[in-house]
């Protein structure tokens, strides 16, 4: 049973990261701590959230089914393949990993996600500029990859997606965000359905996230459609940064 208050900062986390997610991502930054908040082990807090944010991105690669493009002329069917099966892996790593361990290194994800969601895009322009491309081969090793850390953690997996492929490719991040919704639904899928026969999700937890997660993405795309994407982007990195500092200071402070 979830205390009055908890239900209340778990409804709440679920808008702000619903809202997050259906317009620039990084959700997971506010689910995940609003769970550990409420005394949740960090595993445990993870696949919760995990479970809780996956019917919006379900919805999400619906709603943008008919504007799939591949990326680099490899199949849309190839790279989801790959982030079931990297999705599958990361989620058994998690469950492998100790409760002390992973406190120690979920402050390091979270950082990764941070660079990612503050200069992700800029890295990405600097090495189209220089021409930098890669092959078929090379977008489906990193889609396996990308897979494994969306089932492992998550955190701003989506916008690491985007910033990857971005190297990868001369396509603008307007016409790979549908692809991007569908691999990390994908991944976040497999990886939820391991954690729910593992038994490692707290439910309450999980489903009271999800109510505010569902009212969030729709009033996010609403506020989404008025707010410059600089600010939208600027709100998401200092969450972020914050998130990311409380983990630090938990884990070595």
């Amino acid at each position: 049973m979830i205390a009055a208050h908890d239900l209340i900062l778990l409804l709440g986390a679920g808008l702000l990261a619903g809202a997050m997610n259906a317009v620039v991502g990084g959700g997971t930054f506010v689910s995940l701590p609003a769970l550990t908040a409420i005394g949740l082990p960090g595993t445990v807090a993870n696949a919760s959230s995990s479970v809780a944010l996956l019917p919006g991105a379900m919805a999400s690669a619906w709603a943008y089914r008919r504007d799939m493009q591949p990326v680099e002329g490899v199949s849309i069917r190839a790279m989801g393949l790959l982030s079931l099966a990297g999705g599958a892996v990361g989620a058994v790593l998690l469950l492998a990993t100790t409760e002390a361990a992973f406190d120690l290194i979920i402050p390091w994800l979270l950082l990764i996600a941070t660079v990612t969601l503050a200069a992700g895009p800029r890295l990405a322009r600097a090495l189209a500029r220089v021409g930098l491309k890669a092959g078929p081969p090379v977008v489906l090793g990193a889609q396996f990859f990308l897979g494994i850390y969306g089932g492992y953690f998550g955190g701003a997996v989506g916008l690491m997606m985007l910033a990857a492929w971005s190297l990868l490719t001369e396509a603008d991040i307007a016409a790979l965000t549908p692809l991007r919704t569908l691999m990390l639904a994908a991944a976040n899928a497999v990886a939820v359905l391991v954690f729910i026969v593992s038994g490692n999700v707290s439910w309450p937890a999980a489903l009271a996230v999800m109510a505010g997660a569902v009212a969030g993405g729709y009033l996010g795309a609403q506020v989404g459609r008025r707010l410059p994407a600089v600010v939208l982007r600027t709100l998401v990195v200092v969450i972020a940064v914050g998130a990311t500092a409380i983990f630090f200071w938990r884990a070595y402070g």
